[in-house]
């Protein structure tokens, strides 16, 4: 039986952070940002799940990409990326791939994020790799930020 800890130290979903992402003066989509609920780091590997949902609508895995330390990832890359460390303080950027953006207003944004606690056994298990799983799930509702790009702060 595995069991899930929560320890909402932050908000996951970061305020204010939600902007239409552009390309050579063409939107392709939206980004916000999103931090780690807990007291330390994970790998990008430990990433059990990571779905999002805006309003009410879950986005296809296929459409999402996960950016931190200067790199962008698929979802499907997650798994393998043992070398990519998330720093607790630092936030990533979440890129939904959805040509023209979004509109100005509220949008109601829901981040499933499961990680597996690689130090934490769970004993009794007759599953192999069965370890702990942190829940950093979280829900925001945020208004489109119309301003260009991110200052170094949002970073």
């Amino acid at each position: 039986m595995t069991f899930i800890m929560k320890l909402p130290f932050v908000d996951t979903v970061v305020d204010n952070s939600l902007i239409n992402t552009t390309i050579n003066g063409k939107k392709i989509g939206y980004e916000f940002q999103i931090r780690l609920s807990y007291y330390r780091g994970h790998y990008l590997s430990c990433i059990e799940e990571l779905s999002i949902a805006v309003n009410d609508k879950i986005i296809d895995s296929n459409d999402i990409n996960f950016c931190l330390n200067g790199k962008e990832f698929t979802i499907g890359q997650l798994p393998n990326l043992v070398s990519e460390f998330w720093n607790v303080d630092k936030p990533a950027t979440i890129k939904v791939y959805s040509p023209g953006g979004i509109k100005e207003g509220d949008y109601k944004i829901d981040v499933t994020l499961l990680l597996r606690n690689a130090y934490m056994y769970v004993p009794g298990n007759t599953e192999n790799h069965n370890y702990a799983v942190l829940d950093s799930c979280g829900s925001k509702t945020l208004t489109l930020n119309t301003r260009e790009g991110r200052t170094k702060l949002d970073v």
